[in-house]
């Protein structure tokens, strides 16, 4: 049974403490904002998030002084992406001529990523972070948003703010509420993923592709393990299974010879999560007193991997623009219109290019015919001033990335 109501005010609402959501928080109470960060589950401890820290945020941790404490944690490297075909292994992006302090992608588990973003937010008396919060409801007055109501350990709660930021991820429940239909940008794809143990001896500076059979297999080096997506057409995975376990396993050791004797780290189907890939956004991300960025905004497809960037690069971006409007107790459309003018472009382009490379390649890979990069992709691997636009766009993106004030 819910109990009896509770009302509290704040400067600003974050739904949703992912990458979005928490760098948001965390940037506005560097800046005075009383904010309220709040989050359905009660950790930030879940299977399969993107686990990658591009150039790009790692120059803004750097700007606010949290690069190097972030570094100090375990993580990994990724200074080239490799793809391997049963004829050749190409190398596809090399991160080591970037022209950044952080010349590689940083691999670090998600959920340590955000604890880490938290607790450096805990240190500002205006951050407020509340676990176990589930909206369940838009507040409004006429037709602008005035707060959220949500349901926390049983007691609905209502949370009033100028501004509510929409950050809760490709399942958006703020999208369902206001009963937003994205715009679909490129077809959907499966991933299954996984974990194998990875060794001392195994490298700890390459992402690997391998492509062969009608199958795509990628390997992302955390620092304890391999993270592997085996990519499928849609809907395959039932016919995955139908084959058995001991087949899976050897399509995958089939795929990357050198971890065979080690795919019996995966018991049964439980240690396979499927993952159903999509692409899509938003055509109006802003409504009066309601912003929408990340996921929530534009899901991304996975190709590229870039996700997270994006996501972090629209935090940035609307704290670049509504921190003094939220300081004085009130954002425009205007603001928030700004907002989306700015991002909304690199983000066409990007999922452009994701579903450009995903039909070039994802689609002729998972076809299952002989395998050979398209021409325009091998020309940028030997025109020396292109050569080295997959790695900028992936690390740095397409527009730079900084904190209008430190």
């Amino acid at each position: 049974m819910v109990a009896a109501m509770s009302v509290t005010q704040t400067q600003c609402i974050v739904v949703g403490a992912g990458p979005a959501g928490v760098f948001t928080a965390l940037l506005l109470a560097r800046r005075g904002v009383d904010v309220t960060l709040l989050e359905m589950h009660r950790d930030f401890d879940r299977d399969f998030r993107g686990d990658t820290v591009h150039a790009s945020t790692l120059d803004v941790l750097d700007q606010i002084g949290l690069a190097e404490p972030l570094l100090a944690l375990p993580h990994a490297k990724m200074r080239s992406i490799t793809l391997n075909t049963p004829s050749a292994a190409i190398q596809m992006v090399d991160f080591s001529r970037l022209k950044s302090r952080f010349p590689y992608v940083m691999i670090m588990p998600q959920y340590v990523f955000l604890d880490f973003l938290t607790k450096q937010a805990q240190a500002h008396p205006t951050f407020h972070l509340r676990l176990g919060a589930q909206v369940v409801d838009l507040l409004k007055h006429r037709d602008r948003a005035v707060g959220v109501r949500f349901i926390e350990d049983g007691v609905e709660r209502e949370l009033r703010a100028p501004l509510t930021v929409a950050c809760d991820g490709r399942f958006s429940r703020m999208r369902k509420i206001v009963r937003l239909e994205p715009i679909a940008q490129s077809p959907p794809m499966d991933v299954a993923w996984l974990r194998l143990p990875r060794r001392d001896d195994d490298g700890h500076d390459t992402g690997v592709f391998y492509i062969g059979g009608g199958r795509m297999l990628v390997m992302l080096n955390r620092p304890d393990t391999w993270q592997v997506g085996y990519v499928l057409p849609k809907g395959d995975f039932a016919h995955v299974k139908a084959l058995g376990i001991e087949a899976f396993r050897a399509s995958i050791g089939g795929l990357a010879t050198w971890i065979a004797d080690r795919t019996d780290a995966i018991r049964d189907w439980h240690d396979v999560h499927l993952l159903s890939v999509k692409s899509d956004r938003l055509a109006r991300w802003y409504f009066p007193g309601l912003m929408f960025i990340g996921d929530a905004a534009h899901v991304m497809s996975p190709v590229f991997g870039v996700g997270i960037n994006y996501a972090i690069a629209d935090a940035v971006e609307l704290v670049n623009l509504a921190t003094d409007s939220l300081l004085q107790g009130r954002v425009s459309q205007t603001v928030l219109a700004q907002v989306q003018r700015r991002r909304e472009r690199p983000t066409r382009i990007i999922q452009r290019l994701q579903g450009v490379a995903q039909e070039r390649i994802v689609s002729r890979a998972l076809a299952g015919r002989e395998f050979n990069l398209p021409w325009p992709m091998r020309a940028l691997r030997h025109v020396p001033r292109l050569r080295d636009v997959p790695a900028r766009i992936i690390a740095t993106g397409l527009t730079p990335l900084k904190l209008a004030k430190v």
